[in-house]
């Protein structure tokens, strides 16, 4: 047995949040405010169901308020954080600091420039037919591609910082990223 096998029961019971809360990924911690309120031996699903029946709907409508207000807690520390963190973006944006403003276009044109570089020294090689720079760089391919690979990868994670930055700074709020928004997108479709 399992919570989610008691989710039904609860809600039946007088306690649609904590029931929909035992049968989701929270059970676990759905379950242990519900056997502490019952008083159940130990904080697992047969105890709890053992506990079940003879449980008053008060002490069913106690656990359900402890849920909603650890519920609560947690909703209050997540916007307290976010607006903190807002502020500092916000913050941040607003400075005239240069190295701040400049730092990514710099790692650009850096990486741009030693990409340039490579690809000269390459054609180069393949121009005077220097057979052992060319096996060295063909030797070089797995390291060099993981390399660039992780460069650009942080140079994409830049400019998308940078575009939620002037959103952020034009609007006054945070623009949700991609991850954001295909979750959304896919927690619509269930």
């Amino acid at each position: 047995m399992d919570w989610s096998d008691l989710a039904k029961q609860v809600i039946a019971l007088g306690a649609p949040m904590l029931g929909t809360a035992l049968g989701g990924p929270l059970g676990g911690a759905a379950g242990k405010v519900l056997s502490e309120v019952l008083g159940a031996p130990s904080p697992t699903p047969d105890a709890v169901q053992a506990s079940l029946p003879q449980a008053a709907p008060d002490r069913i409508a106690e656990a359900e308020a402890r849920w909603c207000e650890a519920i609560r807690a947690e909703a209050e520390t997540q916007r307290i954080a976010i607006a903190e963190t807002q502020a500092t973006i916000r913050a941040e944006l607003a400075a005239s600091d240069p190295v701040q403003r400049w730092w990514r276009p710099a790692y650009a044109f850096e990486l741009t420039a030693e990409c340039g570089a490579l690809w000269t020294v390459l054609v180069h090689e393949f121009w005077t037919g220097d057979v052992a720079t060319i096996n060295a760089l063909v030797g070089a391919t797995t390291l060099l591609v993981a390399y660039w690979g992780f460069r650009f990868g942080v140079l994409g994670v830049y400019v998308s910082g940078r575009t939620r930055e002037k959103v952020c700074a034009a609007t006054g709020q945070d623009n949700p990223g991609v991850i954001d928004r295909l979750v959304k997108a896919v927690v619509k479709k269930k």
